[in-house]
C-alpha cells in the first residue's frame, strides 16, 4: 500500500457524491472544480439526481484519482465551496 494511512491503492477511481441545493449550473460548476484537481476529468463521468422535492441535487463523480494528497485537497475543495451542502 502506497499510503500507509488508508486502505484505498492508489490510482484508482473513486466515487464522489456532492450535494446541494438546486441551481442551474450547478453540475458545471462542480465539474469545473474538480478538473483543478484532476485535469483529465471528463464530465461524462458524472451522474445527476434531483432530489424528490426538487430542492436539492447530488452529482455523482468517478474521479481517477493517484494520490491520497490528491484525494484529500479534492474533498477540502469541493467542502469549501459554497454551493457544495455534503460531500461523501
Amino acid at each position: 500500500m502506497a499510503d500507509n494511512d488508508t486502505l484505498i491503492e492508489f490510482p484508482c477511481d473513486f466515487p464522489i457524491k456532492v450535494m446541494g441545493e438546486t441551481r442551474e449550473d450547478f453540475a458545471e460548476t462542480i465539474i469545473a472544480l474538480i478538473q483543478t484537481h484532476v485535469p483529465d476529468f471528463h464530465a461524462g463521468k458524472t451522474e445527476l439526481r434531483a432530489s424528490s422535492g426538487g430542492r436539492y441535487i447530488s452529482l455523482t463523480c468517478m474521479v481517477y484519482v493517484t494520490s491520497k494528497p490528491q484525494l484529500d485537497e479534492l474533498y477540502r475543495a469541493l467542502t469549501a465551496h459554497p454551493m457544495v451542502r455534503v460531500v461523501l
